[in-house]
């Protein structure tokens, strides 16, 4: 394999969440008097730690979110996932053929590390991450786009950036894992190839990526 490092992502690229965690902000939001649409959410915050949520409604308005706004998110996002959450068609046989080839990867995510382990948990794919392999933008000072998460990420693995690759879907992602100065393939199943500019490639099975690697 080319890579010594495989860094996923974690939100519609390990589990299917984006569909849920964004018709529930976008409704969250237009409920505190935020008008915001599935897509409008999709656009802004794919891909975005929950701060980008926070300096966005208050540079376009001038207010604030409310106090326990995140605890709410969370609370009502994590009860979605319980109820409806899945892997990602197709990650599975990926992992299982990492695992068997040796190669290392890693979960580096703008979301927390509880929302990572509780969509894990429900999915079954906690039997292949460990904590030691579970990255947040938590870690860090700044959320994607800064590289900060990545090179954490890379840093913790033991490996240097230029022999990393990320498996990214969102744009903000994407941008991250160019300032880290490392190979990024983009997702397309939710997210079309032109808002993905600057990875390799582009792929929408998972069954495609292993072939990428190589």
């Amino acid at each position: 394999m080319r890579y010594d490092l495989v860094i996923f992502d974690n939100d519609g690229v390990l589990v299917d969440s984006e569909p849920l965690s964004n018709t529930i902000l976008a409704g969250y939001l237009t409920e505190l008097g935020h008008p915001t649409s599935y897509e409008d959410s999709l656009r802004d915050y794919m891909g975005a730690a929950v701060h980008r949520v926070h300096d966005l409604v208050r540079e376009r308005t001038g207010q604030a979110l409310p106090a326990d706004f995140d605890e709410t998110l969370h609370a009502r996002v994590f009860a979605a996932f319980e109820r409806e959450l899945a892997a990602v068609d197709g990650v599975t046989d990926v992992l299982e053929k990492l695992t068997a080839d040796g190669v290392p990867y890693c979960v580096a995510s703008s979301g927390s590390h509880e929302r990572i382990r509780v969509g894990h948990r429900t999915t079954g794919l906690d039997r292949w991450f460990t904590d030691d392999v579970l990255f947040s933008a938590q870690d860090v000072g700044r959320g994607k786009p800064a590289p900060d998460l990545f090179l954490h990420a890379a840093a913790r693995m033991g490996v240097a950036p230029e022999r990393c690759v990320v498996v990214e879907d969102s744009r903000l992602g994407v941008q991250a894992a160019l300032a880290a100065g490392m190979d990024v393939y983009g997702f397309t199943a939710m997210t079309p190839a032109d808002r993905l500019a600057g990875a390799r490639g582009c792929f929408d099975a998972m069954a495609e990526l292993p072939a990428l690697l190589v």
